[in-house]
């Protein structure tokens, strides 16, 4: 069932939302800017560059307007900027622990970004074993006419959470939420086996430098 059905406010909803869809990208755009520039002034300036790799991704409307019918939200783009803060979403993967805490702290002190809310699944991990660092920023977007402060979910980890996430994903994905009775114990022993990596090869890096 479309999540149109029963709700016709949100075939108006849609169309706006394509248009406002530009705004988050943009967001995203300016966000990718910055990482770029950390990441290329530290490794010039200091030899280790804090960020492996960057991706992003902006929500589709049909994505956001599923989310908004299982929160019971009200169908209005100014629901949506308010309680759907996941629409615009950068993932930094970084290669030691350490570097995700600088990264964010950089650019926590940056004058036009605004750190709305911090959740911080390295220092107490989900019940699953997930580890990440995850913040929502809000960042200005100049336009032609106005100025919007977008709010974007940024979330950090090392190659080895991001592993992890990735084929724990693939894992109950394949099952459609139905893994076996087992998966939830191997799953938590292989983050924790993960977190011990990176406990391990930071100690190394700490031991080069």
């Amino acid at each position: 069932m479309s999540v149109l059905d029963g709700y016709p406010e949100t075939a108006v909803l849609a169309r706006g939302l394509t248009q406002e869809l530009m705004v988050y990208k943009f967001a995203v755009d300016e966000l990718m800017t910055k990482l770029k520039i950390l990441s290329e002034e530290f490794d010039f300036a200091h030899q280790h560059d804090p960020i492996e790799h960057i991706t992003s991704r902006v929500k589709q409307p049909q994505a956001i307007l599923d989310k908004m019918r299982r929160k019971g939200l009200q169908p209005t783009l100014a629901a949506v900027k308010e309680h759907i803060e996941d629409i615009a979403g950068i993932r930094v993967v970084c290669p030691f622990v350490p570097d995700v805490y600088t990264v964010a702290g950089i650019l926590g002190r940056q004058d036009d970004v605004e750190i709305v809310k911090t959740k911080d699944y390295i220092a107490e991990p989900k019940a699953n074993g997930y580890r990440s660092l995850h913040l929502i920023v809000r960042i200005p977007v100049f336009l032609s006419d106005r100025v919007e402060r977008v709010k974007v979910e940024i979330q950090m980890r090392t190659i080895a959470m991001d592993f992890w996430a990735a084929v724990e994903h693939k894992l109950f994905y394949k099952y459609d939420g139905e893994a076996p009775k087992d998966f939830a114990a191997e799953l938590l022993v292989a983050a924790e086996t993960a977190a011990d990596l990176d406990a391990r090869m930071n100690a190394l890096h700490r031991r080069i430098r």
